[in-house]
């Protein structure tokens, strides 16, 4: 029988005994940054959201390198988690309007929500899968499941569009790539990386030598993305997908999981993830202040008391 889900339940916070704690809030998450972001704006209401309201493209690295911390405060913040969930929620009340066809959307929608924390929960998934070298089990992927749907329940948002196990979310998955999900402006845009500056930790690069190494970036990161991309969506956004491109997509692929394994563990965690292992372990105190985005990364000042942005400070 399937669990039901509920829209009230009192439950423990996610912890180290979760599947969810094991696979996420690593470094190499980040080469999922361009299919949860992609896919996530393939959605219509998501992508008009993006398009009319975000001001990502003006500060791609900032808002990806702090958003960060309060997604991976959803899973790792233990009893502060579901305000985590909330104040994420919060970001997002005025993001609503009509897009450019006649349609109404907002950020807040159920269905909305639901396919944006899909795209977490599958990234999560493609990640250990390909980038670990370790697929799960069926038990572990129907517990990783059931973990990704408590996290989820940390925003407050409705469970209404949610499936029951993974059987049935891989199926709206498959549906909603194959019938829903649209080519459009934010998606390029998401995809585009051709004038993408150079991150945080390169901006020592004399600019000529970035554009140089950019345009390696570029192809190299979309290739990856369409190599974890399903065939429906390649063929949306019409990309082609050779027994080639997958023999060194594997290969690729391997190669990164072969050098996490000879990498520590606590220097492969994200700072909110190694902070909830350290208050989870005892090597930290349970009420730790909340490991907080670096000043760098904060959203330009005159868009700091807006309300749409995590801002801790």
């Amino acid at each position: 029988m399937r669990p039901q889900l509920s829209e009230q339940q009192t439950e423990a916070p996610l912890g180290p005994d979760s599947i969810l704690w094991q696979c996420a809030g690593q470094h190499s998450g980040f080469l999922m940054g361009l299919y949860a972001g992609s896919m996530q704006n393939m959605h219509p209401q998501l992508g008009a959201g993006v398009e009319e309201h975000s001001d990502f493209f003006t500060e791609r690295w900032e808002r990806l390198l702090r958003s960060m911390y309060p997604i991976n405060g959803g899973i790792f913040d233990g009893d502060r988690a579901e305000q985590t969930g909330h104040e994420v929620r919060d970001y997002h009340l005025t993001i609503k309007g009509v897009d450019k066809h006649g349609r109404p959307y907002s950020a807040l929608n159920p269905d909305t929500w639901w396919w944006a924390h899909s795209t977490f929960i599958m990234s999560a998934y493609l990640h250990r899968t390909h980038f670990v070298g370790k697929p799960f089990t069926p038990e572990e992927r129907e517990q990783f499941y059931q973990d990704g749907l408590r996290w989820y329940r940390n925003y407050g948002v409705s469970t209404r569009p949610c499936q029951p196990d993974w059987e049935s979310f891989a199926a709206y998955y498959e549906q909603m790539c194959a019938e829903v999900l649209e080519d459009n402006f934010a998606t390029r845009a998401v995809l585009d990386l051709s004038q993408l500056p150079p991150p945080p930790m390169l901006d020592w690069l004399p600019l000529p030598l970035w554009r140089v190494a950019r345009r390696g970036v570029n192809a190299g990161f979309v290739w990856l993305t369409v190599g974890l991309y399903p065939q429906s969506v390649r063929d949306l956004l019409g990309y082609s997908w050779t027994p080639r491109d997958e023999r060194v997509f594997t290969a690729v692929t391997g190669g990164v999981a072969l050098v996490k394994r000879l990498v520590p563990r606590r220097l492969q965690l994200h700072p909110r993830a190694k902070a909830g292992w350290a208050r989870a372990t005892g090597k930290a105190p349970a009420d730790a202040p909340l490991v907080q985005t670096p000043h760098r990364f904060l959203p330009p000042v005159e868009a700091r008391a807006s309300g749409k942005h995590y801002c801790p400070y």
